[in-house]
């Protein structure tokens, strides 16, 4: 099946994500606790927590300290109260931008927001202004090595995935609904097929190019959201000049 833009993006993202995750745990404690709250501590029965637990101790997070923020998540200890709230706006070049926060205080997200997009160009724009050119899907990469194509196009459509993306050189890409998020991990688990990265991510439905000074506005923007550990994940409808 053909290829999409997103996969690029993601690719992208996740190389940068991966230079600053040894800086700060915050962050995966904030998904370890989200985790938690949404259903539950036990990872053999919470698949989003237990990738949670799995990256959080790749990037060599203290079991403690995860430990800590799964029995905060769930209820069992005394901590923040976390809220989950979306922003919305454009970037230079007509990006449309959406930006996942997690935090326990709106008056302090939301100036650190609107700083970082108007800093570079950007501006934030009302609720529902952007929101309704993206669809919320689980989105798998999975590594290609030892990895039968058919097969695995085999297990992810009779499993609920909607499109298996092929022409990526490291990774095979995988897309369904939300709620076949579980039977995905499920079933890549059984087929033994090593999962480089699950989650629910916003897709846009379609994409903007952009030219080469919108896109260091755009990364430069994103780098200074990520780099508050109140925002988990920024989408835009962006397609990079190769």
């Amino acid at each position: 099946m053909a290829g999409h833009s997103h996969w690029a993006n993601i690719q992208r993202t996740k190389s940068k994500e991966d230079a600053k995750r040894g800086k700060t745990f915050s962050k995966w404690a904030k998904h370890l606790m989200a985790a938690a709250r949404e259903g539950g501590s036990d990872p053999s029965m919470n698949l989003k927590l237990r990738y949670a637990i799995d990256h959080a101790k790749a990037d060599n997070m203290p079991k403690e300290s995860i430990d800590r923020a799964i029995k905060k998540g769930a209820g069992e200890l005394e901590g923040q109260v976390l809220e989950e709230v979306m922003y919305e706006g454009y970037a230079p070049g007509g990006v449309a931008v959406m930006i996942e926060t997690l935090t326990d205080n709106r008056n302090r997200t939301a100036p650190i927001v609107r700083a970082a997009m108007a800093k570079r160009g950007g501006s934030i724009a009302n609720n529902g202004t952007v929101s309704y050119m993206f669809h919320r899907k689980a989105v798998f990469a999975l590594s290609r090595e030892g990895v039968d194509e058919e097969q695995l196009m085999e297990v992810a459509l009779e499993n609920g995935a909607e499109d298996v993306t092929t022409d990526q050189e490291e990774i095979f890409g995988v897309d369904g609904p939300t709620e076949s998020f579980m039977d995905l991990t499920q079933a890549f688990d059984a087929a033994g097929y090593e999962v480089i990265d699950a989650a629910l991510r916003y897709i846009p439905d379609n994409y903007v190019a952009i030219d080469q000074a919108a896109a260091t506005s755009l990364e430069a923007i994103i780098d200074l959201l990520e780099d508050d550990d109140d925002i988990q994940a920024v989408h835009h409808n962006a397609e990079f000049p190769s």
